[in-house]
């Protein structure tokens, strides 16, 4: 058990990387880490360089293991499952696609074109910027272990409920034309040699690094600024975990917002650090990471307005419900 600790403290949180920016802020640049700005600095620098260290490791290592499911393979696999049980590996895969809500829309374009059912593609859609490893380790690093596997198991669910009754619905009609005729190409990865893996692997982590970078750095610095300058009654005013609408505001004001979840949880956590409710802090993240307007609107190519608004309408509801039980429920997680 205390070597457990040991290696998730310094190798999950980090441990020697808090007290080597704590170091460098007291040491070289004078700055007490208990003042607003010497705190705002350690924030940023260590929340910064340890999410970029964990995602590039993570990240590296899943796109090694997707090397060897290609689009067609994984259609393939899916499609021998019917019913609840397709779902839940449809919301598995998402977990395994280290994407954000705009860059799943393409796979999840690629697979309704395959031939899977739409209720597998959505669960799929859903999961995958809900839900992945490095955001399960990132969340722990965080937060703590529990936390993290209870937010993996309502995102799961969330998925599969969401996928089913979108796919029990019979919206197929609702789906844009284009879609069904955009054939995916099967790419044969099975040839691929452990040079060609490892390399495919680094290209994913350049690629996705290059993509989440800013939003990283942003939602560090926001979540710099709410640690250490907006007083706490402030927060609590709007967000605080007596008010029965946060949850409520927090997914609304999350809608607009686009990032990925390496970018919102740096805010999150500094909304529970000064007192606002975990489920609160939880459906902000979830409704920017799930439901982006700009997700939204690229959704909206290869969908009727119907089903975009369906899909909206369930997501929606069930961040909110998840944000509520977590406000309730989520003292006997920390």
């Amino acid at each position: 058990m205390l070597i457990f600790t040991w290696l998730n403290n310094q190798l999950l949180k980090m441990q020697w990387l808090y007290d080597l920016v704590q170091n460098f802020v007291e040491q070289v640049l004078g700055l007490s880490i208990q003042d607003r700005l010497g705190g705002s600095i350690h924030f940023f620098i260590y929340d910064v360089v340890k999410i970029f260290i964990l995602l590039s490791v993570l990240i590296f290592t899943i796109s090694y293991v997707q090397s060897f499911f290609p689009p067609e393979r994984t259609k393939r696999i899916l499609g021998g499952y019917k019913g609840i049980t397709a779902n839940i590996f449809g919301a598995l895969l998402g977990t395994v696609t280290p994407f954000c809500s705009c860059s799943s829309i393409p796979l999840f374009i690629g697979f309704t074109s395959a031939g899977l059912p739409l209720g597998i593609t959505f669960s799929f859609l859903i999961s995958s910027p809900l839900v992945d490893l490095a955001s399960i380790i990132l969340i722990a690093s965080i937060f703590n272990w529990k936390i993290a596997i209870a937010y993996v198991v309502v995102g799961l669910i969330l998925a599969v409920i969401g996928g089913t009754i979108i796919g029990n619905a019979k919206l197929e009609n609702h789906v844009e034309s284009f879609v069904y005729s955009n054939a995916m190409v099967d790419m044969d990865q099975e040839a691929l040699t452990v040079k060609e893996r490892l390399d495919y692997a680094k290209e994913q982590v350049l690629n996705i690094v290059k993509r989440v970078w800013l939003y990283i750095l942003i939602g560090v610095g926001i979540g710099a600024v709410i640690h250490n300058w907006i007083p706490e009654n402030v927060i609590s005013a709007v967000l605080g975990q007596d008010k029965w609408y946060s949850v409520l505001v927090a997914t609304l004001v999350g809608v607009p917002m686009y990032a990925d979840i390496f970018g919102t949880l740096p805010i999150a956590e500094a909304l529970v650090y000064k007192g606002v409710g975990l489920g609160t802090a939880l459906s902000f993240m979830m409704a920017v990471t799930a439901l982006s307007l700009p997700s939204l609107i690229m959704l909206k190519t290869a969908v009727k307005i119907k089903l975009l608004a369906i899909f909206f309408a369930v997501v929606t509801l069930g961040i909110i419900i998840i944000g509520y039980t977590f406000n309730v429920f989520g003292y006997l997680l920390m």
